[in-house]
């Protein structure tokens, strides 16, 4: 009977006649409380949605990385962890010619580390200097064990060029052979490998080098005339590989090179507009988490997001290059030589956070190569224009 109590209706039978729990009736929405109370529901139901895609882009992101876990393999015997805010990397460049990497010449089995850096960011974020490691330089090489890569093999100790630190213990070793060398305790460990590189540039849309004679090098698929360029993927890894296509083709002066386009590469990255385009951030994001191998306590998008964070203020010009201070071998001139005194210098100033000094530098056989001022960053710079007397202009 109308009026009467539901004793006996259910819960479900009386929400759909409008009825709350305690029995009253709700009364009908206006129309406007209709539209409000639709469009918090879209809106809560877009959050929702955006939520699970961007919990699937950082599942698909985390899935690119590749990790090693370095510190399980070289264990407590480390220099030891200066906790002052600051921070070491030890970053590789992989010439493995296994996959993508095969058209740069025939796959023996094993890589080895083309390129050596140890990145150090000041303990306040706002300064960094980068020591590079010629891959010829002779050095005592540690006792170390191998990581899968190599089928975890343990490695005698014996005097070895640095690169073969890698080929023959994997990352782990790498790592051990630069804290032996430098008595600096690495905080991290990155590596990318040609293709991965050459993806990365391609992405970012090229870098802006400018050159100022022509390079040629088949050996690394360059041929740049003078003037200035903007490098796709493929010129930029044949300008950071090449060593026959100018200058006496050795190391010391390929080192000047891939210094020179590093500044210009974190040119590029300040100037490209990521964050004001998602599908640029994306793709970035996507072929930079492709391309690299990491230690585990750097393998994830957080991890790797909170890195990038601490880099954000970082320009090219707060950036100081160095070259380990080196001889040539007397005994052999394809080999180089560390200049004890010298080193000792570039690795105190890293070790307490403060610039290298121009004395660990000076009369170092990579402190100046001929082929210095070959390359640099950006476009050239018009030369002053000369007043009436002949000077220079102001």
């Amino acid at each position: 009977m109308a009026g009467d109590s539901y004793e006996g209706d259910t819960a479900a039978a009386r929400r759909s006649r409008g009825i709350r729990a305690s029995g009253r009736r709700r009364r009908p929405l206006s129309g406007r409380r209709r539209a409000v109370r639709v469009a918090a529901w879209t809106a809560a139901g877009a959050v929702v949605l955006g939520g699970t895609s961007l919990g699937f882009v950082y599942f698909k992101l985390d899935g690119n990385i590749s990790g090693v876990d370095i510190n399980a393999a070289l264990g407590t015997d480390r220099p030891q962890d200066v906790p002052n805010g600051s921070m070491d990397i030890l970053v590789l460049g992989s010439d493995s010619r296994a996959g993508a990497n095969a058209k740069y010449g025939k796959d023996e089995g094993t890589a080895r580390s083309d390129t050596a850096m140890v990145l150090h960011i000041n303990e306040k974020h706002d300064k960094a200097s980068v020591v590079s490691i010629p891959r010829d330089t002779i050095v005592q090489r540690p006792s170390c064990k191998g990581d899968e890569s190599v089928g975890n093999k343990n490695v005698p100790a014996q005097r070895a060029m640095f690169n073969s630190a890698y080929e023959v213990g994997g990352p782990a070793c790498a790592v051990k052979t630069v804290e032996s060398l430098s008595g600096v305790r690495m905080d991290h460990y990155l590596e990318v490998d040609f293709a991965g590189f050459q993806r990365l540039i391609n992405t970012l849309g090229g870098v802006e080098m400018t050159t100022h004679e022509a390079i040629k090098d088949k050996d690394s698929h360059l041929n740049l005339k003078a003037g200035t360029h903007r490098l796709d993927g493929e010129q930029s890894l044949g300008l950071v590989r090449t060593r026959h296509g100018v200058g006496d083709g050795s190391d010391l002066g390929r080192i000047q090179l891939q210094q020179a386009f590093l500044k210009a590469l974190i040119d590029q990255v300040n100037s490209v507009g990521v964050f004001s385009s998602p599908k640029k951030l994306y793709d970035l994001a996507d072929t930079a988490t492709s391309a690299i191998t990491t230690d585990s306590d750097l393998d994830s998008v957080s991890k790797l997001t909170g890195m990038a964070k601490m880099l954000k203020g970082i320009k090219s010009d707060d950036i100081q290059m160095t070259t380990l201070p080196v001889r040539y071998d007397p005994n052999d001139p394809n080999r180089v030589v560390q200049i004890d005194s010298k080193t000792k210098k570039v690795w105190s100033a890293i070790k307490h956070d403060r610039p290298v000094p121009k004395s660990a530098t000076k009369g170092s056989a990579g402190d100046k190569t001929d082929i210095g001022d070959v390359v640099q960053q950006g476009k050239a710079q018009a030369a002053p224009k000369a007043e009436p007397d002949g000077r220079a202009g102001r």
